[in-house]
């Protein structure tokens, strides 16, 4: 499997990905707090003219749902997004007419909700770089994932380092360390564990220096 090591490697990858002549979708996957959104923002500065992100973050379900689910406890586990509704979207995107924008849904995170058609994807816009934790997941609507994808890079960190940046995150919104530790060990781990699993399907393995 090939690994990746600098940010340079990435980008000459996505410009030979652009150049394609069609609408190219790359997945960056890993475990949470590996770094997905900050990989996905420095990929979209090389290259902010012909390329577009569009998170998987946005398929969260609602929390007044998920409250109806008993699911809150466990924001961010597979069964708490609108699997179907991510996979619907890269379909779209795979088959739009040369001159429909689609729509895609952004999550925010000041507000821990989703927000409907936010973030326009446009015809011309030859690169798409979907970021999320279940990219590569091998069950239920999951497993569709995959076939829509270009490729997947799957970004591996040290676990220290991405339970600091988990911890860190959880407090700057709105979190006391301890409340953020606890959800970091009883929420974020345990997926961190099934997604590791899954990085074996992965077309790339990237390794940068962490922060």
């Amino acid at each position: 499997m090939t690994v990746a090591t600098s940010l340079e490697q990435l980008r000459a990858r996505i410009d030979m990905l652009a150049a394609s002549g069609r609408r190219r979708i790359i997945g960056l996957t890993g475990a949470p707090g590996c770094g997905k959104s900050t990989l996905a923002e420095h990929l979209f500065a090389h290259a902010p003219e012909r390329s577009v992100i569009v998170p998987m973050d946005g398929y969260h379900l609602a929390n007044v749902e998920l409250a109806r689910l008993a699911r809150a406890g466990r924001k961010g586990a597979e069964d708490t997004f609108d699997s179907a509704g991510y996979v619907a979207l890269l379909r779209r995107l795979r088959a739009a007419p040369a001159d429909e924008i689609v729509y895609a849904p952004e999550f925010r995170r000041e507000i821990e909700e989703p927000i409907a058609g936010a973030i326009p994807v446009f015809p011309a816009t030859p690169l798409v770089i979907t970021e999320g934790n279940y990219l590569l997941l091998d069950r239920g609507h999951w497993t569709a994932v995959r076939a829509l994808l270009d490729e997947v890079w799957y970004i591996d960190v040290n676990p220290e380092v991405r339970m600091r940046r988990l911890v860190a995150r959880h407090v700057r919104f709105g979190r006391a360390e301890a409340q953020a530790r606890a959800w970091v060990a009883s929420t974020d781990e345990p997926n961190a564990v099934l997604i590791a699993a899954t990085q074996v399907r992965a077309d790339l393995i990237v390794r940068l220096e962490p922060d």
